[in-house]
């Protein structure tokens, strides 16, 4: 099924890295994805060592996180804002007014703070993009195991080119630092010359730059089910910067947690 916010595009990624070279010139993924293909060596960017290209999807998260708020709405979710220092004071929020037979807990990276939770593997992996009007015809990314990443990703609908990024764990700096913006779209427009016709970064068109907090977890997600403070909690946060990717195979194992809880619950 074909949704507005979505898109199919060719993505190239390279890798600049040595280490296991031959998983990383097969990868696993090569009979997943649609049109696989590597790169011949010649047609590399300098001082990559590997590439592959393949058709993936790409999503404008503006438009698709409020179709998911609508499809929430639609199957009759009511919506509110509350504030709660210990994640069993949740047990008294449901919008009927009765006590919550179980609570799903999404909270992210405040789950390093909620009280019951305090979960202290969870960390901030600070990321920064740019986001510029210019068309880069496909989408691609470099693997440099380093904090600062390499990636061109055209999303649908409008909604621009997002030029990235880093990756800084334990960095909690909310503000755009420009000296990494500029290196961003330096390595942008070396990596995809059609950016800008082969021009420098004076010529990529800004929207606006953006910094975020990706939601990382040492030791990995958490996705699991305990008792806290005598109501059931089926925990499902810290997907660090692949959230979007894992939310309906996490959000399916969450469910399942949440029926196997209620079908026990209903038996004693």
């Amino acid at each position: 099924m074909r949704h507005p916010f979505s898109r199919l595009i060719e993505l190239a990624v390279y890798d600049r890295t040595k280490a296991d070279a031959l998983a990383r010139a097969v990868p696993w993924f090569k009979d997943i994805v649609l049109n696989y293909r590597p790169i011949a060596k010649d047609q590399l960017p300098p001082d990559v060592e590997s590439g592959h290209i393949f058709t993936s999807v790409c999503i404008n998260t503006a438009i698709y996180l409020p179709w998911l708020v609508s499809q929430c709405l639609k199957a009759g979710v009511v919506f509110m804002r509350r504030i709660f220092a210990h994640i069993s004071d949740a047990e008294n929020a449901h919008h009927s007014g009765k006590k919550a037979e179980l609570i799903v807990n999404c909270t992210g990276l405040s789950a390093g703070k909620l009280g019951g939770v305090e979960d202290k593997n969870m960390i901030p992996a600070r990321g920064q993009t740019v986001l510029v009007r210019n068309d880069s015809g496909f989408m691609c990314g470099i693997d440099d195991d380093q904090e600062d990443l390499s990636y061109v990703m055209q999303r649908a609908a409008g909604g621009g080119t997002l030029l990235g990024g880093c990756y800084q764990k334990g960095n909690w700096d909310p503000q755009v630092d420009l000296n990494l913006a500029n290196r961003i779209m330096k390595r942008a427009v070396d990596v995809c010359p059609a950016l800008t016709g082969g021009k420098g970064i004076e010529h990529l068109d800004i929207i606006r730059h953006g910094v975020g907090l990706r939601p990382l977890r040492l030791g990995g997600t958490r996705l699991e089910k305990e008792k806290i403070a005598g109501v059931w909690v089926v925990h499902n946060y810290g997907h660090g910067g692949y959230g979007y990717q894992s939310s309906y195979g996490c959000s399916q194992a969450a469910v399942k947690l949440v029926d196997e809880t209620l079908s026990l619950r209903a038996h004693l």
